[in-house]
């Protein structure tokens, strides 16, 4: 399975150890970002399956950020979690009227932390933690590593797998290469963006068996997506 991948955007050193440490042992990938303005430039990169968020980072303060992400479609969904130490009725009504879905004053507890993150992903991103993903007629079981088509399994390298698992969390979302490669690759910096091209290709022809419609999707000068129906 795809790890999910949390941003912790926080500017306390010992915090940001701590949230990485805690997440990292429960299976998510995490990027720490220590600043609001960064953070808004890697979003612009690559958008996580969750958002942690401090509210007074620098730069750009964690509650102008929500509010940029909020007014973006790539993020207007993006499962956001803020944290504070401002613990009053009207600041939490204020972080939440942004657009945060949860909110979190400090001091808090670990365990708290940990529930508050896998809640979320449950509601508003259950397809980062299902064993099973089914888009159209095919359907991924991520706990047995298998692919069915019509109830015909197709048979994939570890790579298509990690990619066509990836695109079907993500259905009619178009992706461009670099994107891919930060995602299903993690380490790119000797990977070539044609190998996509090579995957992509290897997955199309397995998938479609050179029979059924085409569900991988090449939108030219952009990506690559796995069509909704």
């Amino acid at each position: 399975m795809i790890a999910p991948k949390i941003m912790v955007v926080e500017d306390e050193e010992p915090l940001g150890v701590l949230l990485r440490y805690n997440l990292e042992a429960e299976g998510y990938q995490v990027e720490i970002v220590t600043r609001g303005d960064e953070a808004e430039l890697r979003l612009q990169e690559s958008v996580p399956d969750l958002l942690v968020l401090d509210w007074m980072v620098p730069a750009v303060s964690g509650i102008e950020l929500c509010r940029r992400l909020r007014m973006r479609s790539e993020t207007e969904r993006l499962p956001i979690i803020m944290l504070t130490a401002r613990g009053e009725e009207s600041d939490r009504v204020r972080g939440l009227s942004t657009g945060a879905d949860d909110y979190l004053v400090k001091p808090f507890s670990t365990p708290e932390f940990m529930a508050r993150v896998r809640a979320l992903l449950r509601r508003a991103k259950p397809e980062v933690l299902s064993s099973v993903l089914k888009v159209g007629d095919i359907v991924l079981d991520r706990e047995s590593h298998r692919v069915y088509r019509k109830k015909n399994e197709i048979r994939l390298g570890p790579t298509e797998f990690r990619l066509l698992e990836f695109l079907m969390q993500h259905p009619g979302r178009v992706y461009t290469r670099g994107q891919l490669l930060d995602n299903v690759w993690g380490d790119t910096n000797y990977i070539d963006e044609r190998t996509v091209d090579v995957h992509v290709g290897r997955l199309r022809k397995a998938v479609n068996n050179g029979r059924q419609t085409d569900v991988i999707r090449t939108i030219r000068g952009s990506g690559y997506a796995i069509r909704e129906d």
